[in-house]
């Protein structure tokens, strides 16, 4: 099919058709009337998904879980808790579980009768070897272990019986619940988890228990999800009992956000994925429905490098903490749906604390702490010092929609304070490639999502290997170290509130970090056909309980 624009003149003015590919979709006429809200869910029915982006890989411990793939991972696999937007967690295939007193050993209790869609259970033997994938994974072979699972303590997990699994770690480890909700703990079977690598990359072989299996995937094209009539488990909090009442979901890439959103006006398509923030005001107005949930985790902002000039200076960090006018961000860029940082975490994780004062917007006291560090303005009205520019690059993140405007306004608004600053645009393979793990980089914007705050140290710093070292500190800051190693092993979760606060304090006192915005990186535009969604603490669209009406 062809996805047309039509004329907009507020979006797109007379912009010609583009052709995306051939894919069958049904549904294509105009949309409908949204369902009242005591309407019965109808069975049946094609939804259409259009996605920037299906990754560069399936092999499930390597995938962009985190981003693109999640959200056919969502729909194909379950995990053993869920999250929801306020962080909360309850049973989905873990019907309970017990800690003991030290948070070191953890016993779940799984639903009995549930299978992957292969037909074998999905019990305690295959628990375990999804266990053993997150924590280990196989980097001999290619296949790596799951980001922010508790690794480093990771002692093993047993299977007492079909349906309890017993799990160790030597250090206390209060995060492992949470853990199970992340993205990355999806469950697949034993016989997908033994596949070598290069198998497990064909997503077609890589079974999972969830209410959707996947039927056809045509590669940096799309990937056509079908229906599972026996599944019958999905999570209490999303309420549903039986299979889904969708037939088939087809992920169709297209890599233009305006012909996205053109594709869901026009019928072609129920959902686009990632629109851009300018449009999302003239969309709803056209009776379109606009999600923007917002995920448990980091803020949207820069993770400074402390190891590289000009950032190796406390005073020059600090500068741009308060050189930065987030207000002008969030009326300029986006709409009333971003919400104002107030720390470096998400205002919905419990343990945030309001630390709006420590990096608000001070042009004068940003300039006179350049000043005291002895950057002094030249006639074209960059500073320098000992002959040297104070110059910076930045990389606009390719994973968040609007990172290039954000990024030209924070270029504006250094730039009045004597700083020169350059901007790099890179697509999502060359920004992996040049900018992630690079550690010359002077500054990351960056935003990670978590499920438990107790996860942050293997961020921070680098006390574990794998930790991602956001501020290039190694192990030097011992107080970082200390606060982090407080979080990791806190057997309380009222004691490690307390620690958590402290360490938001300390990071802002170091001004290691820059927050810009709360972050909403997943923005679904929906046509009003589409009832039921339900979004996690992870903002995933889940399509268990979603139903079209027309």
């Amino acid at each position: 099919m062809t996805f047309a624009r039509r004329p907009r003149r507020r979006l797109l003015g007379l912009a010609s058709a583009l052709t995306v590919g051939a894919v069958l979709l049904s549904g294509c006429g105009a949309a409908s009337t949204a369902a009242p809200a005591d309407a019965e869910p109808k069975t049946g029915g094609d939804l259409v998904f259009l996605i920037d982006s299906l990754g560069a890989t399936w092999i499930p411990n390597n995938s962009s879980i985190s981003s693109y793939q999640g959200q056919i991972w969502g729909n194909v696999t379950d995990k053993l808790v869920y999250v929801d937007a306020e962080g909360n967690l309850s049973p989905w295939i873990a019907e309970s579980w017990d800690e003991n007193a030290d948070k070191t050993q953890f016993t779940l209790h799984l639903k009995s009768g549930v299978t992957f869609s292969d037909g074998t259970p999905l019990d305690a033997a295959a628990v375990v070897a999804n266990l053993d994938i997150w924590a280990k994974g196989r980097p001999d072979e290619g296949i790596n272990r799951i980001g922010l699972f508790p690794s480093a303590n990771y002692q093993g997990a047993e299977a007492v019986d079909a349906t309890t699994v017993t799990v160790s770690f030597s250090a206390p480890t209060l995060s492992f619940i949470p853990t199970l909700a992340y993205h990355g703990s999806i469950l697949l079977s034993p016989e997908t988890l033994a596949l070598p690598a290069d198998q497990q990359a064909d997503l077609t072989k890589d079974i999972g228990s969830g209410p959707f299996v996947v039927e056809k995937v045509a590669e940096g094209d799309s990937v056509v999800l079908k229906k599972r009539d026996d599944y019958n488990w999905g999570p209490e909090a999303v309420g549903h009992e039986g299979a889904a009442y969708l037939d088939t979901i087809t992920y169709k890439q297209v890599a233009e956000p305006t012909l996205r959103t053109a594709s869901v006006e026009s019928g072609q398509a129920q959902v686009a994925y990632n629109a851009s923030p300018q449009d999302l005001e003239a969309l709803k107005q056209e009776g379109l429905t606009v999600e923007t949930p917002r995920y448990l985790g980091f803020v949207n902002g820069y993770a400074l490098n402390t190891s590289v000039a000009p950032f190796d200076d406390i005073k020059v960090r600090k500068a741009v903490q308060h050189g930065i006018d987030r207000d002008e961000i969030l009326s300029t860029v986006y709409t009333s749906d971003w919400h104002a940082a107030e720390s470096f975490f998400q205002s919905t994780v419990p343990e945030a604390t309001d630390h709006t004062a420590d990096f608000a917007y001070d042009p004068e006291k940003a300039a006179a702490l350049l000043d005291d560090a002895g950057w002094v303005k030249g006639a074209d009205g960059v500073r320098t010092k000992d002959g040297q520019k104070l110059s910076f690059t930045l990389y606009p993140n390719p994973y968040l929609q609007a990172s290039q405007s954000v990024d030209e306004l924070v270029d504006q608004q250094l730039t009045a304070l004597g700083f020169e600053v350059n901007l790099e645009t890179y697509d999502v393979p060359t920004y992996g490639q040049k900018v992630i793990g690079n550690a010359t980089v002077p500054a990351t914007e960056i935003t990670r999502s978590f499920v438990d705050v107790g996860t942050v140290a293997g961020v921070l710093t680098s006390q574990k290997k794998g930790d991602e070292d956001w501020f290039k500190l190694g192990t030097s800051d011992a107080t970082l170290n200390d606060l982090s190693t407080r979080i990791a092993t806190a057997t309380d979760r009222d004691a490690r509130a307390k620690v958590a606060d402290e360490l938001q304090t300390y990071v802002f006192d170091q001004a290691y970090f820059v927050p810009l915005t709360q972050i909403v990186q997943r923005v679904y535009v929906q046509a009003p056909e589409v009832s039921g969604v339900s979004y996690n603490g992870l903002a995933y669209a889940y399509y268990l309980d979603a139903w079209l009406n027309g």
